[in-house]
């Protein structure tokens, strides 16, 4: 799934126009990214925990290729959580 598909979903679902959806879903990614660059972490009871933390690179395989692919995060979820700053 997309981002705008996610973005598209929220919106259908809580009945909220696509542009107050939108809004929705960058402000709940830039409070994760600021919590998570603060060095902090973000939980949710019964679905997950955010938090940043070093870890070696994992290797995994498209299945629909079979080429080996390495798993990171987001380029500029990465960049905020490096660099400190949001």
């Amino acid at each position: 799934m997309t981002k705008q598909e996610f973005v598209d979903r929220v919106a259908a679902q809580a009945g909220l126009s696509k542009s107050d959806a939108g809004k929705a879903v960058e402000a709940f990614l830039d409070t994760v990214t600021r919590e998570l660059t603060s060095g902090g972490q973000v939980n949710f009871t019964g679905f997950g925990k955010f938090s940043a933390q070093r870890r070696a690179a994992r290797m995994g395989v498209n299945p629909r290729t079979g080429e080996k692919v390495q798993f990171q995060a987001g380029s500029s979820l990465k960049a905020s959580v490096k660099g400190g700053g949001g």
